[in-house]
């Protein structure tokens, strides 16, 4: 075990380094200047050359990666170019509204997949599971963005029964929610009817099945149980998964989180600031990873640690 997790903890380290320096090649090829996004459009050239100059971003590219990459392992991440402000102390204002967020989807996406799932299982090759899969399944394919547009018209603005946008209430975080839990509840309901369907022709369920216990006791205390291991397994992978959404749904509802945070710089050139939101989405993405690789093999004896 923990030669285990020392290995896993260099590669991640790796990995996140690796991320560094993809991400600073990009940014690095990106036509759009920084300089002139800071100086303005009416700005002379001399000006915009001594913004350049003071930023450094004349430096060889090798100068410029160093010079982030040493500041990075000792906790600085650099200063916006338009905030003027720490890009940590940003990302750390914006991370607790992304991460109630994250924690309301997830458990909006267990809630619909789990139920969907086991309701599907047990009226196999039924309409009902016909229909439901059929729901999975367009949950799946849907763009994020559709999602979150299309409830936001229906429930916010023909309905009103949620706001629009913002942040501060529960009303506030049930449509974000609903849009980022909706694909996770796709994939959740499929994996938990395979589940399912898997526990329910096992010689202990057989054997319950044989001693005259109900149905409903079956289910609760044999089946469930049981079949929800893979599911638990995999709640960690989804930290990734969420991170990656993120930023298009905080968008559309104007959540005040990294995502809107990293959009807007995007649109700005603020080059530290979205090299500060990939680091902190990468690192979220490899120790969700590393988590559900630790849990599961706890969960699950039969999963060894290789």
């Amino acid at each position: 075990m923990p030669a285990y997790l020392v290995r896993r903890l260099v590669e991640s380290a790796l990995i996140l380094v690796g991320i560094t320096l993809v991400t600073f090649v990009l940014l690095y090829l990106v036509p759009a200047d920084p300089a002139r996004q800071i100086a303005g459009r009416s700005a002379t050239a001399e000006t915009v050359q001594n913004i350049r100059d003071q930023l450094g971003l004349n430096d060889p590219f090798a100068l410029q990666y160093w010079r982030y990459l040493t500041a990075l392992f000792q906790g600085d991440m650099g200063r916006s170019y338009l905030q003027r402000a720490e890009v940590s102390e940003l990302i750390a204002a914006r991370l607790p509204a992304s991460l109630l967020l994250m924690v309301a989807a997830i458990l909006t996406e267990l809630v619909f997949g789990l139920t969907i799932g086991i309701v599907a299982a047990l009226r196999r090759n039924k309409p009902v599971d016909h229909g439901l899969m059929i729901f999975s399944f367009v949950s799946i394919s849907a763009p994020q963005f559709v999602i979150g547009i299309l409830l936001l018209y229906v429930f916010a603005v023909k309905l009103g029964w949620f706001p629009i946008g913002g942040y501060g209430t529960f009303a506030h975080v049930v449509l974000p929610a609903v849009t980022l839990g909706f694909l996770g509840a796709g994939w959740y309901s499929r994996m938990m009817r395979s589940s399912v369907i898997d526990v329910l022709g096992q010689d202990f369920v057989r054997t319950a099945q044989a001693k005259g216990l109900g149905k409903v006791r079956i289910i609760l205390r044999h089946v469930l149980p049981n079949a929800i291991l893979p599911i638990i397994a995999m709640i960690g992978i989804d930290i990734g998964l969420f991170m990656s959404g993120i930023v298009v749904v905080e968008s559309v509802f104007g959540w005040p989180g990294i995502g809107q945070l990293a959009w807007q710089a995007i649109q700005r050139v603020d080059i530290p600031v979205i090299m500060g939101v990939t680091m902190v989405s990468a690192t979220a993405i490899v120790l969700g990873n590393l988590l559900a690789d630790l849990v599961a093999p706890i969960i699950d004896p039969r999963i060894k640690m290789k």
